[in-house]
């Protein structure tokens, strides 16, 4: 199924990024489909690991986080096992991405003071060169992908 959506599986997609626990009858009404189609739908996106799972959206400041942060790492070493290990332990660390470039990784982090962040950023510091940026505002929050669009060539 990788790769072969069609039209109403991204339209499944697109209501369950919206709203993860939108009961199976609502979601076929918005789509177009039998409950019991939408069901074997969703069954099937999630058994062929397109839906990889469900969560809830947290307001990083209500919850205490103040700082949020950008960190760019670059990571000298070939053993990437220690950075794995303190990623795993550093639940402050919200995504990893390992890239080209300059940096090897690109790190988002939250912190409940400018001091919870400094400790982090040292820690991470000891991996390799870090740069850090302080984010004031999200212009586009997080969305998952929706159905491509072929652009027109010019």
């Amino acid at each position: 199924m990788t790769g072969n959506l069609d039209s109403t599986d991204w339209a499944i997609l697109d209501e369950l990024q919206r709203d993860g626990r939108i009961a199976f009858t609502e979601l076929a009404r918005r789509v177009n489909l039998s409950a019991s189609a939408t069901t074997e739908r969703v069954r099937r996106l999630e058994a062929a690991g397109i839906v990889t799972g469900y969560r809830a959206e947290v307001d990083l400041e209500r919850a205490g986080y103040v700082a949020l942060a950008v960190v760019r790492l670059k990571y000298p070493g070939s053993r990437h096992e220690p950075l794995r290990r303190m990623l795993g332990e550093r639940t402050e660390i919200l995504e990893c991405l390992r890239t080209t470039g300059d940096d090897c990784y690109v790190l988002k982090v939250a912190a409940t003071s400018m001091a919870h962040l400094e400790e982090i950023v040292d820690e991470l510091a000891e991996f390799g060169s870090t740069t850090t940026n302080l984010v004031f505002s999200r212009t586009l929050p997080f969305r998952g992908p929706s159905e491509p669009r072929e652009r027109p060539r010019p």
